[in-house]
């Protein structure tokens, strides 16, 4: 909560973003005035004329029964980390476990948000903490609040997907570029 997912999908949606924002109740898990309790949508169009729709999911562990399901027939997932939280690696766990068939397919990235006023843990920590889990995932500093850098995390996410669907080819593995809920071997 709190870690810049609907602000993330402002900055890049290329149509009015469909928001579920409502009055926050929990003011000692992050102390904003508004959280989304359903879910944010958003769209923007690849090169190749393809649209990307964006899904931001509630941030709230209550909200947890909604992951799964926004994570339905996802491409990928970036997992935006709010820095100054009191125990980052701990929330970058709870969201790994959730969304941990992406990350194994290879469809991930870290994006950490407000390391100019919180510069610890390091990017370092996060990579240690990713290892000891046995995955490997792109990490990355964020402020949502800049287009160009939630776009810099889409194209890393992107280049993943190429990469895969490339490897699934090369192997011949019967996948059509579009599964990637599996782990490979």
């Amino acid at each position: 909560m709190g870690a810049g997912k609907t602000t993330a999908i402002r900055a890049i949606s290329e149509i009015a973003p469909i928001t579920t924002e409502a009055a926050n109740s929990d003011h000692t898990e992050c102390n904003k005035e508004e959280t989304t309790v359903a879910m944010d949508y958003g769209e923007i169009t690849l090169a190749t004329g393809e649209k990307l729709r964006l899904y931001g999911t509630p941030g709230q562990a209550r909200f947890q029964f909604m992951w799964p399901i926004l994570a339905t027939g996802a491409l990928g997932v970036v997992i935006l980390i709010d820095n100054s939280r009191p125990d980052p690696l701990a929330d970058l766990e709870l969201y790994l476990d959730a969304f941990r068939a992406l990350a194994d397919g290879g469809a991930a990235v870290v994006g950490v948000g407000r390391m100019d006023r919180c510069p610890q843990p390091s990017l370092e920590a996060y990579a240690e903490r990713l290892a000891a889990l046995d995955v490997v995932v792109p990490i990355v500093p964020a402020d949502v609040r800049r287009r160009n850098e939630v776009l810099t995390m889409l194209e890393i996410l992107l280049q993943q997907l190429e990469a895969t669907w490339a490897y699934d080819e090369a192997i011949g593995d019967g996948l059509s570029g579009h599964g990637l809920m599996g782990a490979h071997p």
